[in-house]
């Protein structure tokens, strides 16, 4: 896994889950995802890009917000859609 330090770390914000019990859209629309992803500057939960409906990428892409953490039990790791890298906080 390649770590580098990101250029958006300014965009980061103490979040909360706005939907904790799973991605914000699916749950809308009764459909099911693989795995999810916090948005860490506004609190969006989204589905993985291995789920259909890759909400978590289709919110980076309407809103520009860069940073994600992986939303799964036992995972820790956070991404920069912006700049491709994975990154430690």
């Amino acid at each position: 896994m390649r770590t580098m330090i990101c250029t958006h770390l300014d965009m980061i914000r103490d979040v909360t889950p706005r939907t904790p019990e799973g991605c914000e859209e699916c749950l809308a629309m009764g459909d099911t995802w693989v795995h999810l992803r916090l948005c860490l500057t506004c609190g969006h939960v989204g589905c993985c890009d291995s789920s259909k409906n890759k909400h978590a990428t289709k919110h980076f892409r309407a809103t520009l917000h860069p940073i994600i953490q992986s939303y799964q039990p036992g995972e820790d790791w956070v991404y920069c859609y912006a700049d491709d890298v994975f990154i430690e906080l």
